[in-house]
C-alpha cells in the first residue's frame, strides 16, 4: 500500500472514530433517557459500527423537527381551554387517577357522558358511517391507517356526501400509516367533493429526515369527533378486520367506544391540535362554542393525549397508576407488551399483593421481534401470579384495561416504548361500573378464544427460543 492510501485509510479511520465517540456522546448525554436505552444504544453503535451509527441517526432522538414543535407549542397556546364542565362523580380511591390524566395536557375530567361499547369492526364503521350521514355541523376524523378497502372507502365516501351536503369535512392521517389511501384517487376524490384533507408528520425527502425529525415518530391516534357531542375512541383504524395489508394475521380485533356528551369536547381539542398544526385552517371559534350538553345520570370521563411532545413519561405514568391502583381485578389487553422496568414491576406487584392480574397477549403477532421481545418477560409475570393468556383466532388488536370492575381506559395506546415515547396516541379514561363491565365482557369473550400460558410450558420452550428472546428483548429500547 502506497504512503498516501495508508494517510487516506488513517483519516478516514480517525473520521469515522471521531463520529462514533461523538454519537456514543450522545447517547449517554440524551434527556430523558432511560440507562436501558443507553446501554442499548452503546451496544447498537459499537457492535455495528456503520449501521449502528446510521440507524441512531435516523431513529435514536425522540424529536419530530423543530419547526414542527414550535408550530405545536403556538397553537396549543391560542387554542381556548374547554368551558366549565359538570363537576364528575368520582369515588375518592379512583380522584387520583384523573388528577395525574388532567397534569399531562390540562384536560380535566368532565361529567355527564353516556357511552356505547360497538359489537365488531364492522358494526363501528356502520355506526360511524350512520353519524357522518346524519351530522349537520361538522365531522372531524383522523386515523393513523387509513386504507382504501371496504371500510376505508364506506367512511371515505361518506365524508365525501356529508361535504356535498354543507357539512363541514375534516380529515386527516399519518402520512405513513395511511400513504396508500393519501396517494390514491380516493384521496383526491375526498378533496373534490369538499371535504378538507391533511396528512399527518409528512415524510418528504427520507436524506433530510435525520435533519428534520425521525420517519418513524408517527400519529398513531384514531379520533372522531362528529357535531361537537358524539366522538369515538378505540384501537380501530379505518380499515376492514381482514386488514388486507397483513392477511395472514387477519382478523384484527379491535375494541371501539362511542361516547355522547362532553367528552367530545376534549377530543376534538386533541383533534384541533393536530390539526391546526399542519394546517392553516383555526379551529377557535369552534372550540369556544358552549359544552355539548351533559346528561342527567352520565359518568366521569377523560381524555388522555401523550406524545413526543408532551410530557415524556405520561403514557407509562398512566399505566403503572392504573396498575398501582387495583386492589380486586386488573385485566389487561394488548397486541404488543414491551415494557419498561417500571411497568413489569408495576404489572408483577399487583399480582403480589394478591390482585386477579390477567394479562391477554395474541398468538401471532404481526411484528416477530416485539413478539419474541414480549415472550422473555413472561416468566416474570407468571412468577408473580400474573395469567397470561394468548389470544388465537387472529391479531388482538385492542389496548384496554379496566380495573375492579369500576374504571377503564381505551384508546390507542400500546404497553410498548413506542407508545410511551415516539407516537401520538388518545386514551380516553372512564368510571363507569355499567360501561366498565361491558369492555370486561369483551375481555372475558377474548379469554374463551385463548389458551393460557403456563409456567411448565414456559419452562419447556428450547433453550435456543430463551436465548432468541431474551436477545431481542435487550434491544427493547430500540425497537
Amino acid at each position: 500500500m502506497s504512503t498516501t492510501a495508508t494517510i487516506v485509510t488513517a483519516l478516514l479511520y480517525l473520521l469515522h472514530l471521531s463520529v462514533q465517540i461523538t454519537v456514543l456522546i450522545r447517547v449517554l448525554l440524551r434527556p430523558h433517557r432511560q440507562p436501558a436505552s443507553r446501554v442499548a444504544w452503546v451496544v447498537v453503535v459499537l457492535v455495528f459500527p456503520v449501521v449502528g451509527i446510521l440507524a441512531y441517526l435516523f431513529f435514536g432522538e425522540v424529536d419530530i423537527g423543530r419547526r414542527r414543535v414550535e408550530r405545536l407549542r403556538a397553537v396549543l397556546a391560542r387554542l381556548p381551554s374547554p368551558p366549565p364542565a359538570p363537576a364528575p362523580e368520582v369515588p375518592e380511591r379512583y380522584a387520583h387517577l384523573f388528577r395525574l390524566g388532567e397534569s399531562i395536557c390540562d384536560y380535566r375530567a368532565v361529567g355527564g357522558n353516556r357511552g356505547q361499547l360497538m359489537a365488531d369492526s364492522d358494526a363501528t364503521i356502520d355506526a360511524l358511517v350512520a353519524d357522518i350521514d346524519a351530522a349537520h355541523d361538522h365531522v372531524h376524523v383522523l386515523f393513523y391507517i387509513w386504507l382504501a378497502d371496504r371500510n376505508g372507502c364506506r367512511v371515505a365516501d361518506a365524508l365525501s356526501r356529508a361535504a356535498a351536503r354543507g357539512v363541514t369535512c375534516r380529515a386527516m392521517a399519518d402520512d405513513l400509516g395511511a400513504r396508500a389511501l393519501i396517494r390514491s384517487p380516493h384521496w383526491r376524490a375526498m378533496r373534490e367533493a369538499g371535504v378538507r384533507l391533511a396528512t399527518a408528520l409528512p415524510i418528504g425527502n427520507l436524506l433530510m429526515r435525520p435533519i428534520k425529525g425521525r420517519i418513524d415518530l408517527r400519529n398513531h391516534r384514531k379520533i372522531v369527533v362528529i357535531d361537537d357531542h358524539i366522538t369515538y375512541c378505540g384501537s380501530q383504524n379505518c380499515a376492514d378486520p381482514e386488514f388486507r395489508v397483513k392477511p395472514r394475521y387477519a382478523p384484527w380485533v379491535d375494541a371501539v367506544i362511542r361516547f355522547e356528551g362532553p367528552i367530545a369536547r376534549y377530543n376534538q381539542h386533541l383533534f384541533a391540535s393536530d390539526w391546526m398544526s399542519h394546517v392553516d385552517d383555526p379551529l377557535d371559534e369552534l372550540l369556544a362554542r358552549p359544552l355539548p350538553p351533559a346528561h342527567p345520570d352520565g359518568f366521569a370521563a377523560q381524555v388522555i393525549g401523550t406524545g413526543p411532545t408532551v410530557r415524556y413519561s405520561a403514557m407509562p405514568e398512566v399505566f403503572e397508576t392504573l396498575m398501582h391502583t387495583a386492589r380486586r381485578e386488573l385485566v389487561i389487553t394488548t397486541p404488543y407488551y414491551v415494557p419498561d422496568e417500571p411497568m413489569q414491576d408495576a404489572l408483577c406487584a399487583a399480582a403480589y399483593r394478591g390482585v386477579d392480574t390477567t394479562l391477554i397477549l395474541p398468538a401471532r403477532n404481526d411484528s416477530l421481534i416485539v413478539g419474541a421481545a414480549s415472550r422473555s418477560y413472561y416468566a416474570g409475570l407468571l412468577e408473580a401470579g400474573v395469567r397470561i393468556f394468548e389470544f388465537t383466532p387472529g391479531l388482538l388488536h385492542t389496548k384496554s384495561l379496566t380495573l375492579d370492575g369500576a374504571v377503564a381506559l381505551i384508546g390507542s395506546a400500546n404497553l410498548d416504548r413506542r407508545s410511551f415515547e415516539l407516537n401520538y396516541e388518545n386514551n380516553i379514561l372512564f368510571h363507569d361500573p355499567a360501561l366498565t363491565a361491558a369492555l370486561r365482557a369483551r375481555q372475558q369473550a377474548y379469554l374463551a378464544q385463548s389458551h393460557e400460558i403456563t409456567r411448565a410450558a414456559v419452562a419447556a420452550w428450547p433453550l435456543p427460543r430463551h436465548l432468541l428472546n431474551n436477545a431481542v428483548a435487550m434491544f427493547g429500547p430500540v425497537l
